[in-house]
């Protein structure tokens, strides 16, 4: 079969015969009480989840909600490392909590392989991707980084308020993962759009994220077509060429981990980028130290990651149990927040506070367990490149309304509208 068929016909096919899951019922009610209730969409928790995240692992360290069908919340540090640790007891076919859960015949492989994958293919999964995410690899992407981050800054001259969420912060990681990927520049407003469908959109109806889905899809697949009668060397051609236990990727296993690398690649970082600046513009002092000696910079990185860690993940319980003295029903979800874990007093020292030159910072930020980033190098760089560059260009800046500051309510939160007033 050629690579044109694969992605044509065969590819439509798997679409069309694809099994939803089991859906559950849409709640949007406030929550009434965050340690039997809680919404991790919910606006409260979106402005600010630290205080509820602290307040929980005193008095209920193992939180539930009936919503999205059933949800349990670790918030210590020692528990939310216990079952990304397990993969017997914990599916990973599913990491968005939703009001859908996809079937159990998705695993081992998972809808964006391979962070939706389960042993032993998971492995070889993760495997196929690493040479694109080693530190040679990204290192040779610094110097394009660094030029794009420039520009990026020129555009804002003579102007007083910049949003450095819309106008900075994502565009880096949209043009650092569509040249990965061989995706035409100009096509980052659609990256955003397809960001919030993936991940801000789970309390919307079924058939309007199906829609959404379907876009997103539909894009990819054009991209993969044009990669199929035009190869050039990225990771989209790499991925249609590659091959797993003898034979050619099955083309729902490409189509699900370009999705992966498309909206976890922006994310992520554009929420890590935003979210340092935003701590920045708000501590004078941490500004001036680091503007003052910036080889201090790679350790505040890691505070920031630590503090404002972006990412949170979820699991599947695949078998009744009692878990830490908790009733867990097989299909529960399990909220992985790794934010929460990094400020766990038993595991970190002055937990709540941002210390900038924080020696010892054995961060989970990156997640834990076998499904750790595979690209926590160029988020690294992405990240260090956007501040060190900020930082040299614009070394005063100031929240322009700390009330007009908002961030996105989902699994990954960091800031989306952030007015930065400069100069």
């Amino acid at each position: 079969m050629t690579a044109g068929e694969r992605f044509g016909e065969e590819l439509e096919e798997q679409r069309k015969s694809r099994p939803i899951g089991t859906v559950t019922e849409i709640v949007t009610d406030p929550v009434s009480d965050w340690a039997t209730d809680f919404s991790h969409v919910d606006p409260v928790w979106a402005a600010d989840p630290y205080p509820i995240q602290d307040d929980l692992r005193q008095r209920c360290p193992i939180a539930h909600t009936e919503r999205f069908g059933g949800v349990w919340l670790p918030t210590k540090y020692e528990d939310v490392a216990a079952v990304a640790y397990d993969t017997e007891r914990f599916t990973s076919r599913a990491i968005i909590v939703s009001n859908v859960r996809p079937p159990k015949e998705l695993a081992p492989v998972g809808a964006v392989p391979p962070i939706s994958s389960d042993p032993p293919f998971h492995h070889d999964a993760r495997k196929l991707l690493l040479p694109a995410f080693t530190k040679s690899a990204v290192a040779k992407r610094e110097e394009a980084t660094r030029a794009f981050c420039h520009a990026l800054i020129d555009r804002m001259e003579g102007r007083e308020v910049v949003d450095a969420a819309r106008e900075y912060a994502q565009h880096i990681p949209m043009r650092v993962i569509s040249d990965m990927l061989g995706f035409p520049p100009e096509d980052g407003p659609r990256f955003a759009r397809f960001v919030e469908i993936a991940l801000e959109s789970i309390n919307r109806p079924q058939d309007e994220r199906l829609q959404g889905f379907d876009q997103l899809t539909d894009y990819l697949v054009a991209q993969i077509q044009d990669h199929v009668a035009n190869p050039r060397d990225d990771l989209t051609t790499y991925l249609v060429n590659a091959e797993l236990y003898g034979r050619k990727l099955d083309p729902l296993h490409v189509v699900g981990t370009m999705t992966l690398l498309l909206i976890a690649g922006i994310d992520t970082t554009w929420s890590a980028i935003g979210a340092s600046l935003w701590h920045l513009a708000k501590t004078p002092a941490d500004r001036e130290r680091l503007v003052a000696e910036p080889g201090l910079l790679p350790t505040a990185m890691e505070e920031f990651l630590r503090a404002y860690a972006p990412v949170t993940m979820a699991r599947l319980v695949r078998e009744d149990m009692n878990w830490n003295g908790v009733d867990m029903k097989a299909e529960d979800w399990i909220l992985l927040s790794f934010p929460a874990a990094n400020r766990d007093p038993a595991q970190f020292e002055r937990a709540g506070e941002v210390v900038i030159d924080r020696e010892v910072n054995r961060h989970a930020a990156f997640g834990l367990g076998i499904h750790r980033c595979v690209g926590s190098h160029l988020a690294r760089m992405e990240l260090r490149v956007a501040l060190e560059v900020w930082l040299e260009r614009v070394p005063v800046f100031e929240l322009a309304d700390p009330g007009s500051v908002t961030w996105a309510a989902s699994q990954v939160r960091g800031p989306r509208a952030l007015p930065l007033r400069i100069g």
